[in-house]
């Protein structure tokens, strides 16, 4: 980072994920020295048998958080960078009964690939909705339940071999900790030709993925943080290539229930409302030849579809031989998803209730997409590409007075105004630092989350706005920004 752009937000920044010896408050008294004696100290870590683990974006900006008082429970702030959707009842969805009677046997370990009668739900999730009409069709033994979609991801990553693994930036932050954990693995970052895109073209992708020889590709689909699509003709061409490459096609397909382009016609509008009428998903499913050859491995689960984060219940869709693999892995990482949840969860699955649910879910997170798209227009934060997808908006603080325009600075003046959202250098990932970057080309965004209620997003346009009308009035150069001295204190 250049020294004109270090500020104390970045050092803060820099405390966090270096493990200074020092605090800010310590280098700040040593201000009136002279400056050929002044040093800043060298990292240093008290436990010298660990490494540094850095933290990723949510918890980083919620650390920051804490920091003025943060709870969850505090109705007074306006969680913005939760990388969670609301879980209460949604107007027009079909009840959950969440009621439970544990059986003894369910007290004993789940098998580390899930329940039996799981599998088979979801398997036929993916054939009802993605293989109809096809010959071949996803069994049980092409579902692996574990703890939760990073579990999941860390699976993968401990069963694959010594290959590359490509990614793109910006791209879901925790993907810079599972592309660095297991050195057999090495990061290969695709970069665009055309950096007005948010999706790489299906011809770039051959031409970077054939040129590297990469092993796996992994991606988030739709994109977390821009709420991008890859989908029909160039997302069927992702798998063809894959195909042809021998490259495995990792799909975090997480957000795969949250479009808001689709042309069915909500049941509330005068669609109809029965199962010939089903609200648009998209999963790279429809595009597998053969479940069992084709090296397509798609990750999802119960956390943001059917809004249950809580239960930490998701799965993963692969040839059977794959599954196979990782459920060895799951007996030394994690042990297996939690037994009485995964048989709560059997109803969720039900296909009646997946279309109902679904069509509410779209209903009404495309309300609030909309509010924040016009919030965040109207106070000069310009959105480059509106998000079809996911409940997330990648928004460009280009355009606002110094020092609001750098995404660190801007999360320090959020926390004070009990705003929370996640600066954008997080999702510019970059594993084991294999990249030299010297300004993050991410350092003008953050990631704003539509996903709490309604009221905490008013709430933060609300004190968003008082933020930038001061430092409107207050702007600095940049650089010179001085947390302790800011609005607010």
């Amino acid at each position: 980072m250049p020294a004109q752009r270090r500020n104390t937000a970045h050092e803060v920044f820099l405390q966090f994920h270096r493990h200074r010896a020092q605090s800010l408050k310590d280098l700040k008294e040593d201000d009136g020295a002279d400056e050929k004696k002044k040093t800043i100290p060298s990292p240093t870590q008290p436990f010298e048998m660990f490494h540094t683990v850095m933290k990723t974006g949510v918890i980083y900006a919620s650390s920051r958080a804490q920091k003025h008082g943060f709870t969850m429970e505090d109705p007074e702030w306006a969680n913005m960078g939760q990388g969670a959707p609301e879980t209460g009842p949604l107007p027009g969805a079909p009840s959950r009964d969440f009621h439970m009677n544990i059986q003894d046997a369910e007290l004993e370990y789940a098998p580390t690939a899930g329940i039996t009668e799981l599998r088979e739900k979801v398997a036929n999730y993916y054939n009802e909705l993605y293989r109809k009409g096809k010959e071949s069709k996803y069994s049980y033994e092409n579902i692996c339940v574990v703890p939760g979609g990073r579990a999941g991801l860390t699976r993968i990553m401990a069963a694959l071999g010594s290959v590359q693994v490509g990614y793109f930036t910006p791209d879901y932050t925790a993907y810079q900790q599972a592309l660095g954990l297991f050195m057999r693995i090495t990061p290969s970052p695709l970069l665009h030709r055309n950096m007005h895109e948010a999706i790489m073209s299906s011809e770039d992708f051959r031409f970077e993925a054939g040129g590297r020889g990469l092993g796996a590709m992994l991606l988030s689909n739709p994109s977390n943080p821009t709420g991008q699509s890859l989908e029909g003709e160039e997302l069927e061409n992702y798998v063809k290539i894959a195909r042809e490459l021998g490259t495995a096609l990792l799909m975090d397909e997480f957000y795969s229930h949250y479009y808001y382009d689709g042309k069915a016609v909500d049941p509330e509008d005068g669609g109809v409302d029965d199962e010939t009428n089903w609200p648009k998903t998209v999963s790279s499913a429809t595009y597998v030849e053969d479940v069992n050859t084709d090296p397509v491995i798609i990750v999802n689960g119960l956390t943001k579809n059917w809004r249950c984060p809580g239960f930490r219940v998701c799965w993963i869709v692969a040839p059977k031989t794959i599954c196979e693999m990782l459920a060895s892995a799951g007996s030394f990482l994690d042990g297996g998803a939690n037994a009485p949840l995964q048989k709560l969860a059997l109803p969720l699955m039900d296909m009646d209730f997946i279309r109902r649910d679904t069509w509410a879910l779209q209903r009404h997170f495309k309300k609030k997409r909309d509010f924040l798209l016009r919030e965040l227009s109207a106070l000069g934060i310009t959105v480059q590409w509106t998000p079809t997808a996911t409940f997330y908006i990648w928004a460009d603080l280009s355009g606002l007075p110094h020092p609001l325009n750098d995404c660190l600075v801007f999360l320090e003046e959020c926390v004070k105004h009990k705003v929370i959202c996640v600066p954008g250098v997080f999702f510019d990932i970059n594993p084991r630092d294999i990249r030299n970057i010297r300004t993050s080309k991410c350092l003008s965004f953050v990631r704003f989350s539509y996903g709490p209620h309604m009221e905490n997003l008013e709430k933060g346009m609300q004190q968003i706005r008082k933020m930038i009308d001061y430092w409107k009035c207050h702007s600095e150069s940049p650089g010179k920004y001085d947390e302790e001295e800011s609005f607010g204190d």
